[in-house]
């Protein structure tokens, strides 16, 4: 295309672009703008071409003055505005975030001849920044202590127990099922503890081989063996002056336990392949599922090891010994997968929580987790419900009677029915506001009554 082609079609590329697109004048006047702006704004082209750009009610403007010279703005100084958040009032008075930027536009001899802004909404961003921030506020409640939620008196008192452990350098280990959160346990030690300010190292013992795992740990040098290139630090170093946390530490090789009892010893470690000391000065946190003792009355564990470590015991209890903080977790994974999901449910409903109060729970804090990430994506009506959660759990003997025969569904096709059924019960048999409930089309209804055998006479 030739310039003035180009000239022609710039309109509508303007047009095209999803943020605001403004020009002004070197008096400040707009000139022109563009459709994403007047969808933004509220605005018609009329009401902004014309008027002086302080008639888009910016919340830095007042900033942006230059009133010790004839520029009607510091941006004609300091030539350009980056990445400024602001917030703008709409023409309905609702404010909105967005994120500007300006530059100056020049003509051929190099005279300022006005100025172009755009602007981005930013708004649902910003949102989700304020839940964030809410939802970290709420982990640090009355509820909670450094991320572990609970109220019980066993977790009251194991959160006694952290903050006295976090004000020790003694090693601690921390014993607990699959799933009852012992790493959160380990950072809120050294989130609380003297060396909050220093590193925090994790290792999992179990996810390496022996051989891997010694290098992992205390670092190897070049040449120590097959594939070192170049020496490399090992955990231990890197966590200097912090603490290192070891999960799985039952299914450490007898091997590396030998080196890991001389680091807690002597406060050294030696990298593979070499034989100079490294002084270490790291508090050790070690986690694990398993029996310690019944792995050294076996001959798998290292006893003079074992009461290195077990120095400050803390025990996690399983979810199913505290109950009463089900509640408290289910709300919180229900926001926090709310969130991150975007579906507009409203909330739990009283049987589904009486469900999961019922449910024995054998995989702990994380099974309920997980419970609602598969629930989110069964449950298209506005609450959850027992039927939108894992056929395991739905069907579980400990729930009793809890819940309605109907609903005891296993297939994705009898979810779907079930809802529709008790969308259009609540609904009095209105497929309009059925389909409302369900967040879904009337036709889509409609196709669901016609494949489940679903009529309002015989099934309502």
């Amino acid at each position: 295309m030739v310039e003035q082609e180009l000239n022609i079609y710039w309109k509508t590329v303007v047009n095209t672009i999803q943020d605001g697109v403004m020009i002004v004048d070197p008096t400040g006047t707009i000139v022109s703008v563009n459709r994403a702006l007047l969808n933004m704004t509220g605005f018609s082209e009329e009401e902004l071409v014309g008027k002086p750009c302080s008639f888009l009610p910016c919340d830095i403007c007042h900033i942006s003055r230059d009133k010790g010279s004839t520029n009607w703005c510091l941006l004609f100084s300091s030539g350009k505005l980056d990445m400024k958040r602001c917030s703008l009032r709409r023409k309905d008075g609702t404010l909105i975030h967005i994120l500007k930027n300006a530059s100056l536009l020049h003509d051929s001899q190099g005279k300022v001849i006005g100025a172009v802004e755009t602007l981005t909404d930013v708004t649902e961003i910003i949102k989700k920044e304020h839940q964030i921030e809410a939802f970290r506020r709420e982990l640090e409640s009355e509820d909670g202590f450094h991320g572990i939620l609970g109220s019980s008196h066993k977790m009251k008192d194991l959160f006694d127990l952290i903050e006295n452990a976090a004000q020790s350098d003694a090693p601690v280990i921390i014993f607990g099922e699959s799933g009852t959160g012992k790493e959160l346990v380990a950072k809120a030690i050294h989130e609380a503890g003297l060396r909050k300010d220093k590193p925090f190292i994790k290792v999992n013992c179990a996810a390496l081989n022996e051989s891997l795992l010694e290098s992992e740990l205390f670092g190897h040098v070049k040449g120590a063996f097959t594939g070192a290139y170049r020496s490399r630090q090992g955990r231990f170093e890197a966590a200097q002056g912090g603490d290192i946390f070891l999960d799985e530490i039952g299914d450490l090789p007898l091997s590396t336990q030998v080196k890991l009892l001389r680091v807690l010893e002597e406060k050294v470690i030696e990298r593979v392949g070499d034989n100079r000391p490294i002084p270490v000065d790291v508090r050790i946190i070690t986690a694990t599922n398993r029996d310690l003792q019944k792995l050294v009355e076996e001959g798998r564990f290292r006893e003079d090891l074992f009461f290195r470590i077990n120095v400050i015991p803390i025990h996690l209890p399983p979810l199913r010994e505290r109950r009463e903080d089900i509640p408290i977790l289910a709300e919180a994974f229900f926001r926090r997968v709310k969130l991150k999901s975007g579906k507009e449910i409203k909330g739990i409903s009283k049987e589904a929580m009486d469900l999961l109060m019922g449910y024995p729970w054998p995989g702990n804090v994380r099974e309920l987790k997980n419970a609602f990430e598969y629930a989110f994506v069964a449950c298209q009506g506005p609450y959850i419900e027992p039927y939108h959660f894992a056929p395991h759990i739905l069907n579980s003997q400990s729930v009793g009677q809890t819940v309605p025969r109907e609903k005891v569904v296993i297939s994705r096709d009898g979810q779907k029915r079930a809802e529709l059924i008790e969308a259009l019960r609540k609904a009095g048999g209105n497929q309009s506001e059925a389909a409302r409930i369900l967040g879904v089309s009337r036709v889509t209804v409609w196709n669901r009554m016609k494949k489940y055998g679903i009529t309002v006479s015989k099934d309502l």
